[in-house]
């Protein structure tokens, strides 16, 4: 098993930028495939990034350009980079990971094991 925790959450101006970290506890983080998600109020919980094992990234279209989602040399952290932020950003993040995910299961919060406590994003305008 594997526990997660997200840091670098804040309140920041539209155009601005946020690093969001997601780092693991347990288990061999570099084997597990990792996700960003995000849940604003009244909306769904929807896929935001995601990175493969092998090191292969995912975007949702609207962040693609603005967000950039990595791993640490050590693989115990994984990232999301947000430039460019948008009001519409404005939602509680949460990361997600799972060892043995097929690529098409990637963009869905219900496939993965593990997840994290969230951390919330504020965008204003």
């Amino acid at each position: 098993q594997v526990q997660l925790g997200e840091s670098g959450g804040g309140l920041v101006q539209a155009g601005g930028s946020l690093r969001l970290s997601c780092t693991a506890s347990g288990g061999t983080f570099s084997t597990y495939d990792v996700g960003w998600f995000r849940q604003a109020p009244g909306k769904e919980r929807e896929f935001v990034a995601a990175i493969r094992r092998n090191g292969y990234t995912f975007y949702k279209d609207s962040v693609k350009g603005r967000f950039t989602i990595s791993r640490d040399s050590a693989k115990t952290t994984v990232y999301l980079q947000m430039d460019s932020l948008r009001t519409e950003d404005t939602a509680v993040y949460y990361c997600a990971a799972d060892q043995h995910l097929i690529q098409s299961s990637l963009r869905t919060w219900s496939q993965y094991d593990y997840w994290g406590q969230g951390t919330q994003v504020t965008v204003s305008s």
